[in-house]
């Protein structure tokens, strides 16, 4: 999974121990996640030198994480913010929609699944 670490982007941390995680499900626990969200998530994001990476979380149909646009087929949402903003979600610094309501957090497609990112990123944390 360090294939989904990226030089210069400090998400990148968060995002590979992401993929990490859901490896390590059981087939339940990923159908468990699977249900609960039901979505595809596009994760763009730009360091502070103006770089921009894409992620994939894929909890509509394999419950895993992939680097790049989505490889299967078009996701249910695409989020868009800098690395800082992600890496203080992942925190639980800030909440998606203060991220959104303060214009650090661009969303485009089903805005009602964004409010389930939070979910996956407390699921993520507790397992670390």
């Amino acid at each position: 999974m360090s294939d989904l670490k990226v030089d210069g982007f400090k998400s990148s941390e968060f995002i590979a121990a992401l993929g990490i995680t859901f490896a390590a499900l059981s087939e339940k626990e990923k159908k468990d996640q699977i249900n609960k969200v039901k979505g595809v998530f596009e994760i763009k994001l730009k360091n502070a030198e103006g770089t921009e990476e894409t992620w994939t979380i894929d909890l509509k149909n394999e419950g895993k994480v992939t680097k790049g646009a989505s490889p299967v087929g078009k996701p249910n949402i695409t989020l868009t913010m800098a690395d800082e903003t992600f890496s203080d979600l992942a925190a639980g610094k800030t909440t998606g929609q203060k991220a959104f309501m303060s214009g650090k957090l661009k969303a485009k497609g089903n805005i009602m699944l964004a409010t389930k990112l939070d979910g996956v990123l407390k699921t993520v944390k507790a397992k670390l």
